[in-house]
């Protein structure tokens, strides 16, 4: 029976780093005490990520919008809810991810229903985007300053797509990346772990399989989400030396066969 994922070579698991704390995107900490317009809360299962977004939004009383229907990965937010201690007694199944962050937001960390928009319709990145400014243009709603959550595996190409969205819009939003957590392993005494702790996060092996598949989607090619490929988000620039963490994990024979052993590659 295949359990913990294994120790990493300190090569391999600087790879790594060097990828989730690109994708993560983290520039909330410059802005953190800047008042907002809105935040928008992307559907998601890590509850760092989902504590973060409702911290702010409460502290600072900005308005919330949560969006996420049920997609391919909504099943992973069912079981991160089951197995959290406060908020396990929250219904999920057959639920949108917009309706259960949003129980979430009211009853854990006591945001005003009138401060909270829900849209539950989207099932992927760019319905996320594309759904939410039409429904904040339908609320004549044009904030100029908009916190961005999400999956800190997908929180840079989130802020490409949301940007995309906008691309056209007579005022153009400044977007502010919070991602809540910014991951980094590390090897335990007999596998990897997160530094931050494992509670509310992905199994490591999930995270890194999740990273490997996120570099060919932001590349601007004809195969990636950019311009000159599906033109699901504006152009990003991916720095060397990520592309050499990715091609560095890629071509590792021993990682790539334990992530195939577990049907994550």
């Amino acid at each position: 029976m295949i359990t913990t994922f294994p120790r990493l070579p300190d090569g391999t698991l600087q790879a790594v780093n060097t990828i989730g704390q690109w994708l993560a995107f983290d520039d909330a900490n410059s802005t953190k005490n800047a008042k907002a317009d809105l935040l928008v809360l992307a559907g998601n299962a890590v509850i760092p990520t989902i504590d973060a977004a409702c911290e702010r939004a409460a502290t600072q009383e900005i308005p919330l919008l949560i969006t996420g229907g049920v997609g391919h990965s909504t099943t992973f937010l069912y079981a991160a809810i089951a197995r959290h201690p406060r908020y396990n007694t929250i219904q999920t199944t057959g639920r949108s991810e917009a309706a259960i962050l949003a129980d979430i937001a009211r009853e854990f960390w006591n945001l005003p229903q009138e401060r909270i928009i829900t849209e539950e319709h989207s099932t992927n990145c760019g319905e996320n985007a594309a759904f939410s400014r039409r429904l904040l243009d339908e609320w004549g709603m044009a904030p100029k300053r908009i916190i961005l959550s999400q999956d800190p595996t997908m929180q840079r190409r989130t802020v490409a797509t949301f940007a995309r969205a906008w691309r056209d819009a007579d005022l153009q939003p400044e977007w502010v990346s919070q991602p809540g957590v910014v991951p980094v392993l590390r090897n335990g005494s007999r596998s990897v772990q997160f530094v931050e702790g494992d509670t509310g996060m992905w199994p490591p092996e999930r995270f890194i399989s999740l990273i490997l598949g996120e570099i060919p989607r932001l590349r601007d090619d004809h195969s990636g989400y950019g311009p000159r490929g599906r033109d699901f988000t504006t152009h990003v620039d991916i720095p060397p030396e990520v592309e050499q963490a990715w091609q560095a994990l890629f071509n590792d024979p021993i990682l790539t066969q334990a992530l195939r052993n577990r049907s994550l590659l």
